[in-house]
């Protein structure tokens, strides 16, 4: 990976953070800066991380999906024949920074999908798959990774919630 992808892929993953963050400093604006700076930093880490494998997973998806789709053909390399490139992250770093959840999330997915669309093509000449069958692995892997997250976030909140319910007196 070079450093201008790692770059657009950081800088993607702190808009996508700042999305998230920005409406928890709004409806509580007494956090302080520490903890705003922490939950962005970590949200840059997480999102930057998810952005970079969503290659890796839609390679992995499409490696299952082949003998499904292409029976005769041969199975695909071990490593992977799919990395960002700053011609592919460049429109999901715009669709970050457009696209901010504050201003809605169906501009957002629709950017998104565009971004993934992007990728179809070189999925599909790197695996020998048709582009619609590209396309269904770039979905299915990022809704997968998505969803992973979401999980994830979701019961670490339940944690950090249940911690600091006070203790019913007996």
């Amino acid at each position: 990976m070079s450093t201008t992808v790692a770059v657009l892929l950081v800088l993607a993953g702190l808009s996508e953070s700042a999305g998230r963050v920005l409406p928890l400093v709004a409806r509580r604006p007494k956090l302080s800066p520490r903890l705003v700076a922490g939950l962005m930093v970590t949200g840059t880490v997480v999102e930057s991380t998810v952005i970079a494998l969503w290659p890796l997973a839609a390679w992995t998806v499409a490696d299952l999906a082949r003998p499904v789709v292409a029976p005769d053909a041969a199975p695909l390399p071990g490593t992977t024949g799919l990395a960002w490139t700053p011609a592919l992250v460049a429109p999901l770093l715009l669709a970050a920074v457009l696209a901010f959840p504050l201003l809605g999330p169906f501009l957002h997915i629709l950017l998104v999908a565009g971004v993934g669309t992007g990728l179809a093509g070189p999925l599909a000449a790197a695996s020998g798959l048709g582009w619609w069958a590209a396309a269904g692995c770039i979905a299915v892997a990022a809704v997968g990774l998505a969803a992973t997250v979401e999980v994830v976030r979701r019961l670490i909140a339940r944690i950090i919630a249940g911690a600091r319910e006070p203790e019913a007196i007996v």
